[in-house]
């Protein structure tokens, strides 16, 4: 490399994504039309499922105002001080610090609707706490007969395997059982995401790159639906699920094989919590491609990966009839099923660009041209280890878009994919108080004009 081209590789890897500006209009311009076209869908008497499409929510009648100053302080302070933390802290402290951070913001936004506003989404009739009852008196039983059986449970439970069930079943059996520890249990998983992912970044794109993307996984916008909705505490397992396949893919001392083992686990659970987080795998395969483990990895991580489905079909769940009898029943409900298919294909992308914000929209350029300039040239190119996970999970999302399955309420269902798609913020160079305050008063704009059943 030539003295002269030095320093534009440089400005590559760390400056302006080039078609930034552009991406950011063309992100502003989506939401509003999304907006729009389901005002007169709804008008139309064509979408009445949802008060606000594409959002599963409703506007709310007064919008909140001083409810939001504390959830407003501590974004001001964020933006103040996490670029500086990120750029100062000790490594070891660094990952703690985005799980508090990600935490404290997911709690501030929701705390802005009042007392109870952390437990009232899972108290709802629809949601999984509402089934316990159907699984307290026999779980092996519960898991025998969860499909034939399936018409009979609450909404969320219909549409989804047994695993988050099996997860409140041991909530519970641990003596943490209720609303309130499940939302604390949401919460804590869904915000170690940020810590997990930030992890995983060093693995595959060097500290630097991680550190730039803390701050904005700690203030992302997709903290509206963290607390508290199930597809959080999702986000949590397959983050930590690819962060150990990354630190396993990177040792090379034996404690890399338990590492791989437990990835293993956490990523086969995946498609137990939900049918969707299938596409989610391509992430910890576009790392694991990146890193080129060793076979002893790659063997124990394959033995954990069949851990939980061959222990839930041993124990009388088989996974595609558990698919089958989900879509039956998503095709005969009154509802989702009606959704339109042509405005959902856009109108979710739409409601992605939301939870990502708008420094993702103006880094994504960039991200994707180095994943396909990775590709066309089979070699590694400049801010390939934060492009891959983005690229992966955007690809993930795209699948399940064309699907027609995720009609809707995708506010939480990409939840678990957003987060990585943020990791492409990493590409704006610190401290990026501009874009990281974007992110932050998207949030804020959401959470005080929306009220969402999450």
């Amino acid at each position: 490399m030539t003295a002269t081209t030095r320093p534009r590789e440089a400005a590559r890897a760390t400056g302006a994504p080039r078609g930034g500006r552009a991406a950011v209009a063309v992100w502003a311009a989506a939401i509003v039309a999304a907006f729009a076209a389901g005002w007169w869908l709804r008008r139309a008497g064509i979408a009445t499922e949802d008060d606000l499409p594409p959002l599963h929510a409703r506007a709310r009648e007064r919008p909140l105002t001083w409810e939001l100053l504390p959830a407003a302080g501590l974004a001001a302070a964020g933006v103040a001080a996490l670029p500086v933390l990120a750029g100062r802290l000790p490594w070891r402290a660094l990952p703690l610090a985005a799980w508090a951070g990600a935490a404290l913001w997911a709690v501030a936004l929701a705390a802005s609707d009042g007392t109870g506003a952390l437990t009232a989404p899972l108290d709802a009739p629809t949601e999984y706490p509402a089934g316990m009852a159907q699984l307290r008196p026999d779980v092996l039983e519960y898991l025998r007969t969860f499909t034939d059986r399936l018409y009979a449970y609450t909404t969320h439970v219909r549409g989804h395997p047994p695993g988050p069930m099996l997860v409140l079943w041991a909530l519970e059996s641990a003596g943490l059982g209720g609303t309130g520890w499940l939302a604390a249990a949401i919460i804590a998983a869904g915000s170690s995401a940020a810590a997990a992912i930030a992890i995983t970044v060093r693995c595959t794109a060097g500290e630097d790159a991680a550190r730039a993307a803390v701050p904005f996984l700690a203030l992302a916008p997709l903290a509206v639906w963290v607390a508290t909705s199930m597809d959080a505490f999702f986000l949590g397992v397959g983050a930590w699920g690819t962060a150990l396949a990354a630190v396993a893919a990177r040792r090379a001392g034996p404690a890399a094989v338990p590492a791989a083992a437990g990835a293993g686990i956490l990523l086969g659970s995946l498609p137990y919590l939900s049918y969707g987080l299938l596409p989610l795998l391509a992430v910890p395969l576009a790392v694991l491609v990146r890193a080129r483990p060793r076979r002893a990895v790659l063997a124990a991580g394959a033995a954990g990966l069949a851990a939980v489905p061959a222990a839930l079909t041993l124990l009388g769940f088989w996974w595609p009839d558990g698919v089958r009898a989900t879509l039956d029943t998503y095709l005969i409900s009154g509802g989702s099923a009606q959704r339109p298919y042509w405005y959902f294909l856009f109108a979710n992308l739409a409601v992605l660009g939301l939870l990502t914000g708008p420094a993702v929209a103006h880094a994504l350029p960039r991200a994707l041209g180095a994943a396909g300039r990775a590709a066309r040239l089979r070699a590694a190119v400049p801010g390939l280890g934060t492009a891959l996970p983005a690229a992966a999970a955007l690809l993930g999302v795209l699948a399940l878009d064309f699907s027609g399955v995720t009609k809707g309420e995708v506010e939480r269902i990409w939840v678990p994919f957003a987060a990585w798609i943020t990791v492409a913020a990493a590409v704006h160079r610190p401290p990026a108080r501009a874009w990281l305050a974007a992110q932050a008063l998207t949030a804020l704009a959401v959470q005080a004009l929306v009220l969402s059943p999450w």
